[in-house]
């Protein structure tokens, strides 16, 4: 069962922009704070752990695991929702496409994917088994 539906659209705003430009080129960006030297996922101004405001964007692998998933089975086109961990250490909530739903598995390697979004723009970051 593959999961071909039809992303929306995101809404940047000005402190998120510098994610979905690079999104655009095919790179994925994860915040990092150069206080406590930790990464966290963009939709924050500051680190979550520590408070500080000293923050950066930096290139991410785009490889992570399963940390746990759900598969809308009763929506118009199925398809799997998961907490991926990636690499950089941080989990994000994020479709799992391009896959057997039937086959999902937690642990599993993942690599992302950046999908075409309704009207085109943005790409949405999702992933898919590695």
């Amino acid at each position: 069962m593959s999961t071909d539906r039809k992303l929306a659209a995101p809404t940047p705003d000005p402190e998120s922009q510098p994610f979905w430009d690079a999104a655009k080129e095919g790179r994925f960006l994860v915040r990092h704070c150069t206080s406590c030297d930790k990464a966290f996922w963009f939709p924050r101004t500051v680190c979550p752990m520590c408070g500080s405001d000293k923050t950066e964007w930096r290139d991410g692998t785009g490889k992570g695991t399963i940390y746990t998933f759900t598969v809308m089975r009763r929506a118009k086109v199925p398809y799997a929702l998961a907490y991926v961990e990636i690499e950089e250490g941080p989990r994000m909530i994020t479709n799992i496409v391009d896959c057997d739903l039937d086959t999902l598995e937690i642990g599993q390697d993942v690599e992302l994917v950046f999908k075409p979004t309704e009207d085109g723009e943005p790409p949405v970051p999702c992933f898919r088994p590695a």
